[in-house]
């Protein structure tokens, strides 16, 4: 009898594996407290992106929009997400009209 070959994947999973589940960065450096805060600020800062993106407005209009400088634009759109709190985030979120929200899950 011939054995079968299992062939292996570049990224070390068996052929027909589906990938592990994704895990936030933040969970693998920070305790889960801190890790759980900074992954709802990193997907505020990721919707203002495209928000911005999206508008096609100008830095100084999309601060104008938000109630904010240009510099602070800026930062956002640079992903500068430790200048920004996340009461600030939701706050920013909901006059781009982005009605942010929270779920909990057990």
């Amino acid at each position: 009898m011939a054995s079968r070959k299992v062939i292996s994947r570049a990224d070390g999973r068996r052929k027909g594996t589906s990938p592990p589940p994704a895990r936030s960065v933040f969970r693998d450096l920070m305790p889960a407290d801190q890790a759980a805060e900074m992954e709802i600020r990193s997907t505020l800062l990721m919707g203002l992106e495209q928000w911005l993106a999206a508008s096609g407005l100008t830095q100084t209009a999309a601060a104008q929009a938000l109630g904010v400088t240009q510099a602070r634009v800026s930062d956002i759109k640079r992903g500068k997400i430790n200048r920004f709190s996340l009461d600030l985030l939701v706050r920013l979120a909901a006059r781009a009209g982005l009605r942010p929200t929270l779920r909990l899950v057990a």
